[in-house]
């Protein structure tokens, strides 16, 4: 009888002292707010869960088994997503790249257009800030659109001058695309600039081939020359 009941024995309590007070764990996914001390291991469970588990033999005794659930929490950064967009390039890149070139050189052509005349107008066509800025945006975008393909679909003809189909091939990606367009944009901004400076100096009206420089600036330049001829002609009859 003694001997079936050493079989019946369920697994013995057991206890966890902490700053003086004495706590039973009772089952599963309690949390601790203090580490846990296990044959000379400390198992730090403070704010996490864990489950604990009673077991006991003739050979090992009572023992407590305790197993950590940990659950990490990743915070989503929009900023650092971003960051990393910009570093490994992609079509989110060239989209955001496309739209801020496109905002930044605005305000010069309105300023040329609504107020040419101000000090602040011929300072700012004077500076070489804004073609440096897109000079560096436009580098650093072609080191990420060049490939390997690149100068053989430059140089595809057998004479080494481009080919309409190869040149159509190379922009079909949107990083190319977008560092043709920064290209496009700070030629037409240096030829708008030439224009306004060239029709202060002669007192020549620059404001509607300045607004053509903005997207067709060889239109917008053979305007300026017309209106330029055009102005010396009825100077010379006035004279």
């Amino acid at each position: 009888m003694a001997f079936s009941s050493c079989f019946s024995l369920s697994p013995l309590p057991f206890k966890i002292d902490h700053l003086g007070q004495t706590i039973t764990p009772y089952g599963k996914g309690q949390t601790f707010p203090f580490p846990i001390i296990n044959n000379g291991y400390q198992s730090i469970v403070r704010n996490r869960r864990i489950n604990l588990k009673g077991d006991w033999s003739f050979i090992g005794g009572s023992r407590m088994v305790v197993n950590q659930q940990v659950v990490r929490l990743v915070p989503y950064r929009k900023a650092s997503r971003v960051y990393a967009s910009w570093l490994s390039g992609g079509p989110e890149l060239a989209s955001s790249v496309f739209t801020l070139a496109t905002t930044a050189v605005l305000p010069f052509y309105t300023l040329m257009i609504v107020a040419p005349n101000s000090e602040l107008t011929k300072k700012s066509m004077v500076s070489g800030v804004p073609y440096v800025v897109l000079g560096i945006l436009y580098a650093y975008l072609l080191y990420l659109s060049w490939t390997p393909e690149t100068v053989e679909l430059i140089f595809a003809s057998k004479y080494l001058l481009p080919e309409l189909t190869s040149i159509g091939k190379m922009f079909s990606s949107e990083m190319t695309l977008a560092s043709a367009w920064v290209h496009l944009l700070a030629i037409d901004l240096f030829a708008a600039r030439q224009v306004f400076l060239d029709g202060l100096e002669n007192q020549i009206e620059t404001r509607h081939s300045v607004s053509l420089c903005l997207f067709f600036c060889p239109v917008g330049i053979l305007t300026h020359v017309i209106t330029k001829a055009i102005t010396e002609t009825t100077r010379k009859k006035q004279a």
